[in-house]
């Protein structure tokens, strides 16, 4: 659902890429195609679908970016 061109734009933005220091994220573009769906949708984060991943380590990983900002960099990045 994301294009590639968009994800091009918004990977230098976030958190937990294999060129930082720290955990790395197993597939931040999965992961951010999750939280689009849970946008889309309006479902609730329990019936995120498990290609997603398990729900909760994703709605964990969508809370601590939120505190970090990550979600208002790639907004106005976007």
């Amino acid at each position: 659902v994301l294009s590639d061109a968009g994800w091009e734009r918004m990977a230098p933005l976030i958190i937990g890429r294999p060129d930082q220091k720290g955990s790395t994220g197993r597939d931040n573009r999965m992961f951010v195609e999750g939280v689009l769906w849970i946008v889309r949708t309006g479902c609730p984060w329990r019936d995120l679908p498990e290609v997603f991943g398990d729900w909760n380590s994703v709605f964990r990983r969508f809370s601590r970016w939120s505190i970090k900002g990550v979600w208002w960099r790639i907004f106005e990045a976007m």
